[in-house]
């Protein structure tokens, strides 16, 4: 993927950003976090810009951490889950191979029983 210049507007300061994400999906992380740093500013008049950008930022890097903290927690279980999945497909093949072996015996009986009855 090629680089992408957006430009961004937070906290009325336009910041100028080469990445390789997607132009629309940075505008919409520049728009979240100048909500956030606006409403900080709107509910405590007192903040300065620069306050109220740290406090965007110890807030995302606290969710940041709680999703890592979270993931963390997930991985184990999504493990068991996996090898519940291939322990339930490894029956499943048990299973359907062991209905072909009983569908073959059935139509070797039907077989032997239809020539018996031929005689």
């Amino acid at each position: 993927m090629g680089k992408n210049k957006v430009r961004l507007t937070i906290g009325g300061l336009d910041y100028y950003i080469t990445t390789d994400e997607e132009i629309a999906y940075m505008k919409n992380l520049g728009e979240d976090l100048d909500d956030e740093i606006t409403g900080l500013i709107h509910d405590h008049p007192r903040l300065s810009q620069v306050q109220a950008a740290v406090l965007s930022a110890l807030d995302y890097a606290d969710r940041l951490k709680q999703a890592e903290k979270s993931s963390e927690f997930l991985k184990p279980q999504i493990q068991m889950y996996m090898e519940d999945a291939a322990k339930a497909k490894t029956e499943a093949e048990m299973a359907r191979r062991e209905a072909e072996r009983m569908t073959r015996d059935l139509r070797s009986i039907r077989r032997s029983l239809e020539e018996k009855e031929m005689l």
